[in-house]
């Protein structure tokens, strides 16, 4: 081995990269990644601008066009972006807001007041990372236009026409880069899924996405004059509610000396579910991890609902009091602020950190709860009394809890008896295949590597979650095992470092019912081991539909297409024998590992999280009480099907 030279580390190997060339060189580092996220994240930054027009009230309307060349047009109907001269560079501002990082309307200066756009990166990414852009701005009765290719200008800002009226605005088209994206490929209903949110957040500003690839062109348009309290009836439409209407409560806060100005608003309502569903927003950011606006909503919530029990005699003034899961079983709320000079913690805004959002959103909430309760007797009576029965469920739960834990190392016998572990330690190279039943369990059993592969059968389907409180959710055998393999409790317990498996595995029959049991499964995943599913641990195997085989020769197809494709390319004639697989337990140990369970040549798919609030959805129309909405879904989406399993 050779070291070279230290002194070859000079001012000469300092790279510095000018204009947009980091954006290129990095774009994981301004969007994320560069798959189908990374994509939407470009429409997102192009349409976070146009909301914060809207914010400043300036904007009422927003317009998405995806193009037939999977080009994507944003349309508004604010200010326009200045295309004066920039003062210092002596260049059009326009040009500036789309070829220098961090060049924006949003760092002190009187533009906005309140954005989401902190870092002034959000046009000039999108330029960075596309082969072409068009920007048409028009203000001041003028039309300017400016083309780009590979984020470089192709000539000056020119005024193309005049306007009469107020019809300014700005118009962005691009299409992305597909050298530096995986795909180049809009998906239509995330999109449409992330516009009705923020026109949930910003009531009366009306959002309209038109997808022009199918032949008949589709558009959603979503204006809501009732904002959050509409956006909580559409979580909650397809469940009893209590009150019958959302709580709602709203303030402000104005301190110029220390530069703190904010609005609040909160819209709340109780569910017949189990689960808790509160979801917080700033500046129109989702901020999934929380922040001081989440813990100033859930400790006055808690604080008042304990005052009016004991008040009111529902518990007893010496009792403990209910704790705050209790109180947040079965809530949906939406907890949304918007704020001058917000901190996030990184890039990616995921989580609030301003200090004083958690005063203000603590006493705004306390005053507004406390007066809907005293002055809804009834409704809060109800909301107590199902706040105590969560307690006694939550009380039941934990004894039934104690049982599901992992205890010391020295403790074997903590494990599930069904389970054949792994002998390997690491769990990053630890994989547990969960399976149904034992015929399908012996095989597994006998063809993986016990090396890194464990083996935990279930028998019977798994009780369905979304029905089921979580004292009766632990009485069930089956969720207990995999409780106690899993080794990283559920709930507000989970501790991913002790989890003992990074692949998750779910192996079930290429069925109707084999999809059945799957689905059960991500079900109890997603209502009690949610970071399973966040971080990528949970995948689904795809076992063989068919076996072909002629002679001494056998090829396995996954799908009626590759079943065809097969027989193309070996012919026919001879008729090889094919042979179509029930379930898993038809195949020997040796089939089982060749196909389904080998590294070199499985297929396992990641079950990805992308949209909570959408997944809660599907998960409480498809495994929910309510008939009537899974029926409309069937209704909706039975004409997709194209290959039905009867």
């Amino acid at each position: 081995m050779t070291m070279s030279n230290h002194n070859d580390y000079d001012a000469s190997q300092i790279q510095v990269l000018e204009g947009l060339e980091a954006v290129k060189r990095r774009p994981g580092m301004y969007i994320g990644s560069t798959d189908v996220r990374g994509l939407h994240h470009l429409v997102k930054e192009l349409v976070d601008n146009a909301i914060d027009e809207a914010m400043g009230g300036y904007c009422n309307h927003i317009e998405i066009n995806i193009h037939k060349d999977n080009s994507l047009t944003v349309t508004d109907n604010g200010r326009g972006i200045p295309v004066d001269e920039h003062p210092k560079l002596h260049k059009s501002a326009l040009e500036v807001a789309l070829t220098v990082l961090h060049a924006g309307g949003k760092f002190g200066g009187s533009g906005y007041k309140v954005s989401g756009g902190l870092h002034g990166v959000g046009l000039s990414v999108v330029n960075a990372l596309s082969t072409w852009l068009t920007v048409e701005v028009r203000r001041d009765n003028k039309i300017y236009r400016q083309e780009y290719r590979l984020g470089d200008p192709l000539a000056p800002v020119a005024v193309i026409g005049a306007y009469e009226g107020d019809e300014s605005g700005t118009q962005v088209t691009f299409l992305a880069n597909d050298e530096i994206f995986d795909e180049v490929n809009y998906n239509f209903d995330t999109m449409v899924n992330r516009m009705r949110e923020l026109a949930f957040l910003n009531r009366g500003v009306r959002i309209t996405v038109t997808d022009e690839r199918p032949e008949e062109p589709v558009q959603k348009s979503f204006c809501y004059e009732g904002g959050i309290i509409s956006f909580v009836k559409h979580i909650n439409r397809n469940k009893d509610v209590l009150p019958p209407e959302p709580i709602y409560i709203e303030a402000r806060r104005e301190d110029p000396e220390k530069q703190e100005s904010a609005s609040l608003e909160v819209a709340m309502q109780y569910n017949d579910d189990y689960n808790e569903n509160v979801f917080t927003f700033a500046n129109n950011i989702g901020t999934v991890e929380g922040g001081s606006h989440l813990v100033g909503f859930r400790t006055a919530l808690t604080r008042v609902v304990n005052d009016y029990a004991k008040k009111y005699k529902y518990i007893k003034e010496t009792d403990e009091g209910l704790k705050g899961e209790d109180i947040r079983e079965g809530l949906t709320a939406i907890v949304s602020v918007k704020l001058v000079e917000p901190q996030f913690e990184g890039q990616t805004k995921t989580k609030l950190g301003n200090a004083y959002i958690r005063t203000m959103v603590d006493g705004a909430v306390a005053n507004g709860l406390s007066t809907y309760l005293e002055e809804h007797p009834q409704d809060a009576k109800a909301i107590v009394e199902k706040c105590v029965t969560a307690a006694r469920a939550r009380d039941a739960a934990r004894r039934a809890r104690e049982l599901t834990r992992r205890k010391t190392a020295l403790d074997t016998t903590a494990l599930p008896g069904k389970l054949a572990d792994c002998s390997e330690k690491d769990p990053a190279k630890c994989e547990i295949f969960l399976v149904e039943g034992d015929s399908a369990g012996g095989s597994a059993k006998q063809g993986r590597n016990p090396a890194f592969q464990a083996i935990l059968p279930l028998r019977g389907k798994i009780l369905n979650v979304e029905k089921a409180r979580l004292d009766r959710i632990l009485s069930s055998d089956a969720i207990k095992s995999m409780i106690t393999a899993f080794g990283a409790g559920i709930d507000s317990d989970f501790d991913e470092s002790k989890l003992r498996y990074h692949k998750i595995v779910c192996m079930t029959d290429a069925d109707v019912d084999g999809a059945h049991i799957r689905i059960l499964m991500l079900t109890f995943f997603f209502r009690h081991m949610r970071p399973l599913l966040e971080k990528g641990y949970v995948y689904a195997a795809q076992p063989p539909l068919y076996k072909i085989s002629r002679g001494k020769n056998i090829w396995y197809a996954y799908s009626d297409e590759e079943l065809n494709n097969i027989l193309n390319e070996i012919g026919r004639d001879p008729k090889p024998m094919i042979n179509r697989y029930k379930g898993l337990g038809e195949m020997n140990a040796d089939q089982l590992w060749e196909t389904t369970m080998d590294p070199e040549n499985r297929i396992l798919w990641q079950v990805q999280l992308e949209d909570a609030m959408r997944a809660d959805e599907i998960f409480t129309t498809l495994m929910g009480d309510k008939v009537e909405p899974r029926r409309e879904f069937i209704e909706q989406n039975s004409k997709l099907v194209t290959d039905l399993d009867v």
